[in-house]
């Protein structure tokens, strides 16, 4: 299941986002926001992280205006990787190198074909090589480091 986000910069694409989901046999939790009314993104990116972190879903994308304060706010909650993608090549190696389970775009950034190009190639990309392994175990050993 995909756990899915946006704020009012991101409802749009969020609606498309969702619908291409569909189409292509994704389960989607959708937490909103649910209108171009102005919102906080961090309320929306907090819970999809935190959906992701808790195990509720396997992976999450979040929406906004850059795709950049959402990374910020996801990558404050232990056991997120959310990396801003804005290319098909970075959102490939976001998967492969650096494991990330949260993706973010931005809105005003990339064109809906992009945004199903992006979203498509980072779904069907794992984790490769073990060097990129003992990469993001290190990511992890310096996250457990700042957990209280």
């Amino acid at each position: 299941m995909i756990a899915i986000g946006a704020d009012h910069g991101g409802f749009k694409m969020k609606e498309e986002l969702k619908g291409f989901l569909a189409e292509t046999g994704h389960r989607v939790h959708d937490f909103g926001t649910n209108s171009e009314d102005t919102v906080d993104y961090p309320d929306f990116a907090h819970a999809v992280a935190r959906a992701v972190a808790d195990g509720m879903v396997d992976v999450g994308i979040i929406i906004d205006g850059a795709g950049v304060g959402s990374a910020i706010t996801a990558n404050k909650v232990p056991g997120v990787r959310a990396a801003a993608c804005y290319s098909v090549p970075v959102a490939r190696n976001s998967r492969e190198h650096n494991d990330a389970n949260v993706l973010t775009l931005g809105s005003k950034t990339i064109t809906s074909r992009e945004m199903r190009e992006i979203v498509n190639a980072w779904l069907s990309t794992d984790l490769s090589e073990d060097r990129h392994r003992k990469r993001v175990s290190k990511i992890e050993a310096i996250e457990r480091q700042y957990q209280r």
